[in-house]
């Protein structure tokens, strides 16, 4: 497929009826999703729940035991792994370089899904990839250590980093986990901009109140099922939250507040 063309299409994700098991322990049952270019998902889900899991079915690296993951209406089990990464690249919680990579360096990596990892890097690879640091504002930051940049600098160059690939749908793996508040106020900032620009962003969180400010959609995974699916105004509940979380909601002096309906964490 030619660069243009990969360019010009609405790139699709959708899970239909998707189940998966470690040996007899099942883990995903009869999952129903959808992800398409301009929509920000989140995704919620106690520890446990199977997010982990559900997300790399999406990207290709492991086989359900059930139903179909497919991009594009096509199974992504006929896909290689190169082309994959071409529309759906993947942001993990955090990353520890081994060697003091730049910044630059670790956005490159990026561009390996469109020119292979035998070509160096070319003209091209290095506009696109410092036009994308412009995007993020790390440009100032691009000759630095990866190392020696703070948690959401470096948050930041995962995405870019996946920019890089050309990917149309992002899936990021609670993103904000270890960054202050204000560092998560400018990510989400970013991952709304990038919706807005025609990407698709699906993110995994344990904040109901971030889910709820940033996401178009949210999806709940819970005891290995989506349970519910929608807009924030109609999913978010108290009622939704202690059932996920295993909290009540009990009134005080001072105002409603959370508590464990059992003290097991």
């Amino acid at each position: 497929m030619n660069q243009a063309k990969h360019e010009q299409e609405v790139v699709t994700l959708q899970a239909s009826r998707l189940s998966f098991s470690h040996g007899v322990r099942t883990v995903l049952t009869e999952i129903e999703f959808s992800l398409r270019q301009g929509e920000i998902v989140a995704l919620l889900g106690a520890n446990g729940a199977g997010k982990s899991t559900l997300f790399r079915l999406f990207l290709g690296l492991i086989r359900p035991k059930g139903g179909v993951v497919c991009l594009q209406g096509r199974n992504i089990a006929t896909w290689s792994a190169r082309d994959i990464a071409r529309r759906i690249a993947y942001v993990p919680q955090g990353h520890t370089a081994v060697f003091p990579y730049t910044v630059r360096e670790v956005a490159m990596l990026g561009r390996i899904a469109e020119t292979r990892l035998i070509l160096p890097p070319n003209a091209q690879d290095r506009a696109v990839v410092d036009q994308i640091l412009g995007r993020m504002g790390l440009l100032h930051l691009a000759d630095q250590p990866y190392t020696e940049i703070s948690g959401g600098e470096r948050q930041l160059t995962l995405i870019a980093r996946a920019l890089a690939q050309g990917a149309r749908l992002l899936i990021l793996d609670e993103p904000t986990s270890s960054l202050d508040f204000g560092n998560q106020v400018r990510l989400l900032k970013h991952l709304r901009g990038l919706a807005a620009e025609g990407h698709g962003i699906l993110f995994s969180t344990h904040l109901p109140e971030q889910a709820a400010r940033t996401a178009t959609r949210i999806a709940v995974l819970h005891q290995g099922r989506i349970m519910v699916d929608g807009a924030p105004n109609e999913v978010m509940t108290s009622k939704l939250i202690g059932t996920i979380y295993n909290l009540r909601l009990v009134s005080r002096e001072t105002g409603d507040e959370w508590e464990p309906v059992d003290d097991a964490l």
